[in-house]
């Protein structure tokens, strides 16, 4: 990540992004239990001890006090190594039920298959598919940790991690795999495209959970789940290795977790727009609430369509293809990363309730970042405003890359 990007996300504490359920119930990150807002900002390409491409994770604390995490730090398994882009993803979430939030952090081409550094204030642990309770077959090409988020999909007052393996070969070369993990019962639940009740089937190089968001789609107070799977390939005589339309398949939470019997796979064919062998739709996502009713919209980053598609929430059954937006921008990749933006003062406490969020895209290969306005408009809209999208910054070195 380019020190362009690190500026951006570090401007951004101010109002607080969104990456996960947590986030999106208004509340910012807090790492330590201050009630302070924290941020953390990843440089996975960041040389470490002479290793290169180690990388390295930067906490700012709400208080002033800076911390740099990486591999090498006190209290964590191993060492750092040349090419584990540790910090490719990250998470939040009070995944240990202490009250404050952990700090999940993806190194997915760390030793065989990826690995999952979880920071809190009951000190470091690593997690790997080799890790006993989880109990997988890691293979070095995996990418175990290249996609997380966190969320309470069963409504107990602690989040669950999920993790990302969108390269894993499970049954076929490249399928892709999402791991359900429970840090404090020590269990975890593996996710494919062939798991009951998912639409659809397991087919090779589809990436399944190359992108991941959580959200309450339904208002039900419980986390809801979307996984991308920009491989995928709809349109007729598709070649293995062509980049794929893609889809996003969602489950919905329930008082004993993740459920999939109602769930969902959305892709162009029942949308605006039009799926192409080249779109990648579900190469990115992000859930918050743009219109301000107290359920989560989902955004779908298109980028081969240089779009963003959004799908409005509703309390009457979650996700609905009523009124759902394409946004165009331009650039070859817009859409590439999303994340959100709290609309309002620059300055808000932490109890803030019912805040309406504006969705931010970035097109990395142009090194622009747009912001698109949300506006309270309750129902099945997506509330946002593409007449009124602005030019957020811009930057070099493929500016926009990720969010935090």
């Amino acid at each position: 990540m380019s020190a362009s990007v690190a500026a951006l996300l570090a401007a951004a504490v101010l109002t607080s992004p969104v990456t996960d359920a947590r986030a999106c119930s208004g509340l910012p990150h807090d790492f330590d239990g201050d009630g302070r807002a924290d941020l953390a900002v990843a440089a996975p390409y960041e040389e470490v001890s002479g290793r290169t491409r180690a990388g390295a994770v930067t906490v700012l604390y709400g208080s002033g006090r800076t911390d740099k995490l990486t591999q090498d730090s006190p209290g964590v398994t191993g060492e750092a190594e040349t090419g584990d882009s540790f910090g490719s993803a990250l998470a939040v979430g009070d995944f240990d039920g202490d009250r404050a939030d952990e700090l999940a952090i993806g190194a997915p081409t760390h030793g065989r298959g990826g690995a999952v550094f979880l920071y809190g204030t009951r000190g470091a642990k690593k997690l790997t598919q080799d890790t006993r309770w989880i109990g997988q077959a890691g293979r070095i090409t995996d990418q175990w940790g290249a996609a997380l988020t966190g969320g309470d999909f069963d409504g107990d007052g602690r989040a669950e991690l999920v993790v990302g393996a969108p390269a894993d070969s499970v049954v076929l070369d490249g399928q892709g795999s999402v791991t359900v993990i429970d840090v404090r019962a020590r269990r975890a639940s593996l996710l494919t495209q062939d798991s009951p009740g998912l639409k659809g089937e397991a087919e090779k190089w589809d990436s399944f959970g190359a992108a991941l968001t959580s959200g309450d789609f339904n208002a039900d107070g419980r986390a809801d789940l979307a996984v991308g799977s920009p491989g995928e390939g709809l349109t007729a005589n598709q070649r293995a290795l062509d980049y794929g339309d893609g889809m996003v398949h969602v489950l919905y939470g329930t008082r004993r977790g993740l459920s999939s019997r109602r769930a969902e796979a959305w892709s162009q064919n029942a949308l605006d727009g039009k799926p192409r062998y080249f779109d990648r739709f579900g190469s990115s996502l992000v859930a918050a609430d743009f219109n301000g009713d107290g359920d989560d919209e989902l955004a779908v980053g298109v980028p081969g369509e240089s779009a963003v598609q959004v799908l409005a929430g509703t309390r009457s059954g979650g996700l609905t293809r009523r009124g759902n937006l394409l946004i165009k921008g331009s650039g070859r990749d817009f859409g590439a990363s999303l994340s959100a933006l709290r609309a309002g003062s620059r300055h808000r406490a932490l109890s803030a309730a019912s805040p309406v969020y504006a969705l931010v895209v970035a097109a990395p290969g142009r090194g622009v970042v747009t912001i698109v306005p949300g506006a309270r408009r309750p129902g099945a809209f997506p509330g946002l405003r593409p007449g009124q999208a602005r030019r957020l910054s811009s930057g070099a070195g493929l500016y926009g890359f990720a969010f935090s």
